[in-house]
């Protein structure tokens, strides 16, 4: 119903500047008006005050927006110790662009008024400045350099992990329409091979049994991690292109059928932390309260309230790899190295969990098979219990 009264009113407001249009050209009767198309030096002072018009809209809309909307819960507060180096290289790209965009807009509306058109004035042409050209050249190609250098040295820094010293968690994350699954290479740290081709039942994750490296891998729809442990991931999908993508600890990797791409990182901070954290406190204030305001409308309406929002570190996909893209969530909660420990102690491992289904779907065809004999006067009586019931 709003949205109908607010198109209706954008409609009368139409109308009505319609016909202020047609009342203002019977007031232009009889005066001499220019018809011809071209703009006049009027025209020109016009636009030019016009352009430091909306030149200044500009910096006062930027203010505003980072007046109300300049708290970047993604821009700090890195819960992986990478994370500081992503978030500096953000922070520092960002401040360039802001800088430039300051300066070359004024520049540009500015020139926009003072070499505006007047009659008889001619622009002066000349073909090549090589002064200008190579201050111009030269300053942006200096600030990328740099940018991308830091980049890749971070990025080199990042990717490399000496596995004989850090020895590092192995997990692998495995990709498909439209979930995730993490499997855990166990107290070898080597993860069992796999292949598509072996997914049948519960090895959902087509993991080679028979392989001595996989007798203690352990699969998991959850993703726990310690804090301050390297993890490097095994990253696998079964179908379509997703990308394995984890804001809070700034890592992202694609997950391509047919091979297995990886990313590692360092934790460094807890779950319980994070959500201790000053702005993460206030950021799930903030939807609680938008929430309780959802929930009085739905109980007024007959409907069950939204359950408070408690913050949850996510695995999520960054590609849109079908209709079901949104679904593709997993929850990660990074525990202490103690409590890491007790959680996959307290896990069965996968070859334990084929035999346990095995052993289960072999009762169920043995149940079939010999069904059990039922006592028919048992049955007799109970019917005629019933039946006298419904005739009382």
């Amino acid at each position: 119903m709003t949205s109908l009264l607010v198109l209706l009113v954008l409609v009368l407001l139409s109308v009505a500047l319609w016909q202020l249009t047609k009342i203002f050209d019977l007031t232009q009767v009889g005066k001499t008006t220019n018809n011809s198309q071209v703009a006049d030096d009027n025209d020109n002072k016009v636009n030019g005050y016009l352009m430091f018009a909306f030149l200044g809209f500009i910096y006062i809309i930027t203010i505003f927006c980072f007046i109300n909307y300049g708290k970047f819960p993604l821009m700090s507060n890195a819960a992986s110790v990478h994370g500081k180096d992503v978030d500096q290289l953000m922070w520092i790209s960002m401040l360039l662009i802001f800088v430039v965009q300051t300066i070359t807009q004024a520049l540009l509306h500015y020139f926009a008024y003072k070499y505006s058109g007047k009659k008889g004035q001619v622009a002066s042409y000349f073909s090549d400045n090589n002064k200008l050209e190579f201050i111009w050249s030269s300053i942006p190609a200096i600030v990328l350099a740099v940018l991308i250098f830091f980049g890749l040295y971070s990025w080199t820094d990042i990717m490399f992990v000496n596995e004989k010293e850090e020895k590092p968690i192995v997990i692998e994350i495995y990709a498909q329409q439209f979930k995730w699954t993490a499997r855990y290479s166990g107290e070898d740290n080597v993860l069992g091979k796999a292949n598509v081709r072996l997914i049948e039942g519960v090895n959902t994750l087509g993991v080679d049994l028979s392989d001595p490296n996989a007798q203690d891998d352990i699969v998991t729809d959850e993703l726990h991690l310690p804090k301050g442990k390297k993890v490097v991931f095994k990253i696998r999908s079964q179908d379509v292109l997703h990308s394995m993508y984890m804001p809070h600890f700034r890592a992202q990797m694609n997950c391509v059928p047919g091979m297995v791409t990886q990313f590692a990182f360092t934790p460094s901070m807890t779950t319980t932390q994070m959500r201790e954290t000053k702005e993460m406190t206030e950021k799930v204030a903030n939807i609680n309260r938008i929430r309780e305001e959802k929930s009085k409308i739905l109980v007024a309406d007959g409907k069950t309230a939204l359950d408070p929002y408690t913050f949850d570190f996510l695995l999520l996909c960054n590609k849109i790899c079908g209709a079901s893209h949104y679904n593709m969530q997993m929850k990660i909660v990074v525990d202490t190295p103690d409590e890491y420990k007790s959680w996959l102690k307290g896990k069965t491992g996968l070859v334990q969990t084929v035999k346990t289904a095995a052993e289960d779907d072999a009762k169920a065809k043995a149940a079939e098979a010999n069904p059990a004999k039922t006592d028919s006067t048992t049955v007799k009586k109970d019917s005629t219990l019933v039946a006298v019931v419904k005739i009382k």
